[in-house]
C-alpha cells in the first residue's frame, strides 16, 4: 500500500478546503490551527471568513453542503481561483464528502496529498512538502 498523510476529519473547512494542507497550517512558524479549531491561533482571513462565518447554513460546524444556497456566490468565486490556481475544488470536495462521509473522504485526502519521499502533507498553495523540503509542482 502507497504512502498515506495523517490528517483528521476536523481539519477540513465548512466550505471544502483542507487546511491540513494549506501553508498556514504547514508552515513551522506561526502555524493557523485550523478554521474550525476552536483553540490556537488562526490567520486573520480565517477569523473573519464570510463562508465559515454564514449565517445561512446556521452552524458553524456545519458543511457548505448542508446549505440550501450552494454553491453561495462566495464559494463560487473561492472555488474558482483555487480550481485555477492549485488544481483543486472546494465544491469538489464538498460532494464528495456528501456522498461518501467523511471518514472515508479523508482517506483519499491522506492519500491525494501525501509525499512521495516521507509521507509528510504536500501543500496545495506551492506543492511544497515542509518536512523533506521537496517540490511537487
Amino acid at each position: 500500500m502507497g504512502k498515506t498523510t495523517k490528517i483528521k476529519g476536523e481539519m477540513m473547512a465548512v466550505c471544502g478546503m483542507n487546511c491540513g494542507v494549506c501553508a498556514a497550517y504547514l508552515r513551522p512558524k506561526n502555524k493557523c490551527a485550523g478554521c474550525r479549531s476552536e483553540e490556537g491561533q488562526k490567520v486573520n482571513h480565517c477569523k473573519v471568513c464570510q463562508i465559515l462565518l454564514c449565517e445561512e447554513k446556521g452552524d458553524v460546524n456545519k458543511f457548505c453542503f448542508e446549505c440550501s444556497k450552494l454553491p453561495c456566490p462566495r464559494l463560487k468565486q473561492l472555488d474558482k481561483r483555487y480550481r485555477t490556481k492549485y488544481l483543486m475544488s472546494m465544491i469538489e470536495n464538498l460532494v464528495k464528502i456528501k456522498e461518501l462521509g467523511l471518514v472515508e473522504f479523508m482517506k483519499l485526502e491522506n492519500k491525494r496529498w501525501v509525499c512521495p519521499k516521507c509521507g509528510a502533507p504536500i501543500c496545495v498553495h506551492n506543492k511544497r512538502c515542509y518536512k523533506c523540503k521537496s517540490d511537487w509542482n
